[in-house]
């Protein structure tokens, strides 16, 4: 089994910074791409940023130069920065990881159950 665990959201004022952290955990081989996605009700789920095995990393226009992407690939972590937090950054964070697990029955998505960021005065 593979579980994504999230962690760091919360309430943060206009301008405020959070970090949220993502641990991959379980029986691994490999893992691709890792990201976090969000949402808010009524909507999509929708992409903020994503970290190649290598490090390359892309961001939604919305918030580049505000949130960083970052992975530790020995302990199988993605972490997100985000910096001069807005109000439309509200919403669900959901981690996601390409995993392939130990007993290569082949590579999938999985997802962390999400952890709310609420940016507000």
């Amino acid at each position: 089994q593979v579980h994504l665990a999230e962690s760091g959201g919360g309430v943060v004022q206009p301008g405020g910074s959070l970090r949220l952290s993502c641990q991959a955990s379980g029986n691994i081989f490999s893992i691709g791409f890792m990201g976090w996605y969000r949402q808010t009700p009524g909507k999509e789920r929708d992409v903020v940023a994503t970290i190649s095995s290598i490090g390359r990393e892309n961001y939604a226009t919305s918030v580049k130069g505000r949130f960083t992407i970052s992975r530790d690939n020995a302990n199988n972590t993605v972490s997100l920065q985000m910096n001069s937090l807005k109000p439309e950054d509200t919403a669900i964070y959901y981690c996601n990881a390409w995993i392939q697990p130990s007993d290569l029955t082949g590579a999938s998505d999985y997802w962390g159950q999400g952890t709310q960021v609420t940016v507000s005065s």
